[in-house]
């Protein structure tokens, strides 16, 4: 038998330590959960991403009453990004969430597909993206890419 050991790399800031980019696109990801679409589940998520070329794009959930044809946000800004910037990779995506009537942010984390996702478009261009997620304590974390939410990510169709 052999022990493999997995582990992650995660910075918890104070809103304070936010750099300036950082703040800009976590209120992007703020402000775009106000225009989510989730009348059955009540959660409103906001994404944005910072591409290379300096450009914000942000992008809420849209629920389906048919699950699981709703589309989270990190997903399709990402997917918006990949078509309209094809040669821009992203550098920075931030999520946050909120509960529909609450005035406090709750916490989230991407699920498994938007993790996926997030994978896929770091092997697209080479790189990886760093995310800051929004906790509901108002820290954040900042994850210096999606191996440290999915390390054993699917690759390669081939092996």
């Amino acid at each position: 038998m052999k022990k493999i050991t997995l582990s992650s790399e995660l910075e918890e800031l104070l809103p304070e330590e936010l750099n300036s980019a950082e703040r800009e696109l976590l209120e992007s990801a703020k402000s775009v959960s106000k225009r989510a679409y989730a009348p059955y589940s009540g959660f409103h998520v906001g994404s944005a991403v910072l591409l290379e070329n300096g450009q914000i794009l942000q992008s809420s959930n849209q629920e389906n009453v048919s699950f699981p044809t709703g589309v989270c946000a990190e997903r399709l800004v990402l997917g918006y990004a990949g078509a309209n910037f094809p040669d821009s990779a992203p550098v920075m995506l931030a999520v946050v969430a909120q509960r529909r009537g609450e005035e406090e942010w709750a916490g989230v984390s991407p699920c498994g597909i938007c993790r996926q996702t997030i994978n896929e478009v770091e092997n697209r261009f080479g790189k990886p993206i760093t995310l800051l997620i929004l906790k509901s304590d108002g820290n954040v974390l900042r994850i210096p890419g999606i191996s440290h939410l999915l390390p054993l990510k699917f690759d390669d169709l081939n092996q």
